[in-house]
């Protein structure tokens, strides 16, 4: 797990989310065909989070993107073919309901969770950077048109602002947001 998810993870779980990171998610090869990628290795998710209070899992994609230009709807949409491949489940319909329909089943047949509907699996990206203020409104009408979740910049900020007035805990998020708050009480 890379830094930036570790600290989406930690908001997360401070949120009440059971969580994990990096789930691969075993396709079967019925489901390789039906995505069109017949030799297509198990899939990997950053972070899977569930909410047992509300039986409703979270698939989150993590892109920091810190020091460079950040996302963009173009990316997003699939307009800019230099990027699109980033955001495979965002731009692929069919993979996305493929890739969410075995992880529940995954998850289900492991016990994780109890039955979960499919309209119960929401699609997010946490993101550190967003390229513009333009750019920020377009992404934030096109998510909440796909009844998905954006957590940018100003979410992660945010949720850190509560790390840091919360009690200590042994985080690495939660000693550098009480740092940078300037109190440690």
């Amino acid at each position: 797990m890379d830094a930036f998810e570790q600290v989406v993870s930690e908001i997360l779980w401070m949120k009440g989310l059971w969580i994990r990171t990096s789930v691969k998610v075993d396709l079967t090869p019925e489901d390789k065909k039906a995505i069109d990628r017949p030799t297509s290795p198990r899939w990997e998710l950053d972070i899977v989070a569930y909410s047992g209070r509300d039986n409703l899992l979270y698939v989150v994609e993590c892109k920091s993107y810190l020091n460079s230009r950040g996302v963009t709807i173009a990316g997003l949409s699939g307009t800019d073919k230099a990027t699109a491949s980033r955001y495979k489940l965002f731009i692929d319909k069919k993979l996305r309901e493929v890739v969410f329909n075995r992880l529940r089943l995954q998850l289900i047949k492991n016990g994780f969770c109890p039955s979960i509907p499919f309209n119960n699996v929401r699609l997010c990206l946490a993101c550190g950077h967003i390229a513009s203020k333009g750019e920020r409104t377009k992404l934030h009408d096109h998510f909440k048109a796909q009844n998905w979740e954006l957590w940018d910049e100003e979410w992660l900020r945010e949720y850190l602002e509560k790390m840091a007035k919360s009690e200590y805990e042994n985080q690495v998020s939660h000693v550098v947001a009480k740092l940078l708050r300037g109190k440690t009480d």
